[in-house]
């Protein structure tokens, strides 16, 4: 008899986005003369860079003729992709080495996978509110899974615990859901913790293009010590809008070792390109030609340009919501806004005042943790015309 994974009966149902959509469904065929607003997806809107399509088209003319098809790839990508990505992170004074980076098809898959390397019999320390992948991957391989605070008084940045010993540490700046920032003192104190505990840091980056003040870390590995504890997991989905092109990276320092469960001494680089080798055949060539030129110096400036564009969609809410008083997080290095649910509304409830009031959809911050309760996310990766919009319906709403 085959036996499957009892881990999976502990995963809560996920009701979040399925709810969301049937309500918003619902309103609109009610309300077939509304316009309604979606900013509650974390999806971007614009199309890729100029660059980024010509390299791809070029990719694509080299695949239909014999003396420059491309067949199976290095699993860990192909040089050409590593060495611009070790070249974009010199851009900000970080120095990576190529052999450091593995190429995949997006930050979520690695954030799931990343965990083959590790024994199930870590203690993992998870923020709440959080993205989902974190804890949900951990459930599945019966870990155990410790919960960190994030609220007002910390600004949604918990920080190392005094009384708890973590062996894998999920964290993520700038973060989603909250749009919360670490600073490098705050980043040193983690480093510090997980060097003392011998742990791992899981360092989510994917949103690291957003921040705009140079004193803000873009990578743990800006701060000293953390290639001797940390790995970063970045995406090329909101850097270079390759949510639908499927293109991301994890680099794994080639000094980063860790003790088996019999106290033999492994090398987590070594692992990861063992476990890449096995189960994962590479991203694709025509995607991997577009990257590359996402990290050129055009492709830079174009996609950076990409980016100023939903900021300036989260600037145009902040001056709303400053406007009307409303406390929130985020929207300065993020493009999303955390904000507390006016007069004592519950998640739900704002959403439905929301979309019942202003035909404007976001996301409930319960779906991202009990921490998430009272409070709301609203994406700045629409356009501009929608984003004045809502603000308009809100300001003309609210501040009456």
């Amino acid at each position: 008899m085959a036996i499957v994974n009892g881990n999976y009966a502990n995963l809560k149902e996920s009701y979040l986005f399925a709810d969301i959509a049937n309500k918003v469904a619902a309103y609109a065929k009610a309300n077939q003369d509304k316009k309604i607003i979606r900013m509650g997806i974390g999806d971007v809107t614009l199309p890729l860079a100029p660059v980024v399509v010509e390299a791809m088209a070029k990719a694509v003319a080299e695949m239909g003729v014999k003396e420059t098809f491309r067949g199976y790839g290095p699993e860990q990508g192909y040089d050409f992709l590593r060495e611009a990505i070790a070249a974009y992170y010199q851009s900000f004074g970080v120095s990576v080495d190529a052999k450091e980076i593995f190429v995949s098809d997006g930050a979520k898959s690695d954030c799931g996978n990343i965990t083959d390397i590790f024994s199930n019999a870590n203690t993992i320390l998870i923020p709440d509110p959080v993205y989902p992948v974190y804890l949900d991957t951990n459930i599945m391989c019966g870990r155990k899974v410790i919960y960190m605070e994030g609220n007002p008084e910390n600004g949604f940045l918990p920080m190392p615990p005094k009384d708890v010993k973590a062996d894998i540490i999920y964290l993520c700046s700038p973060n989603n859901p909250t749009g919360a920032v670490y600073t490098k003192e705050q980043l040193e104190a983690w480093v510090a913790y997980a060097k003392a505990n011998d742990s791992v840091i899981l360092y989510d980056a994917a949103y690291e293009s957003f921040v705009v003040d140079p004193t803000v870390p873009r990578s743990i590995f800006a701060i000293e010590g953390a290639k001797d504890c940390a790995i970063e997991l970045c995406s090329m989905s909101k850097t270079a809008g390759f949510t639908g092109t499927r293109c991301g990276y994890t680099v794994v320092p080639l000094g980063l070792v860790r003790k088996n469960e019999d106290g033999v001494e492994m090398n987590l680089n070594k692992m990861w390109l063992r476990r890449q080798t096995t189960k994962f055949n590479g991203v694709p060539y025509i995607t991997q030609r577009g990257a590359e030129a996402a990290f050129s110096p055009e492709g830079v400036k174009q996609c950076k340009e990409m980016v100023a564009y939903y900021l300036e969609n989260a600037r145009i809410l902040v001056e709303a919501f400053n406007k009307l008083g409303f406390t929130f997080f985020g929207g300065v290095h993020s493009p999303y806004i955390w904000l507390q649910c006016p007069n004592g509304l519950g998640s739900w409830e704002f959403f439905d005042l929301l979309l019942e009031k202003f035909a404007i959809v976001g996301t409930p911050g319960v779906g991202f943790g009990k921490c998430g309760e009272g409070y709301f996310r609203l994406t700045g990766f629409g356009s501009h015309e929608d984003t004045i919009e809502a603000v308009n319906r809100l300001v003309e709403g609210f501040g009456k």
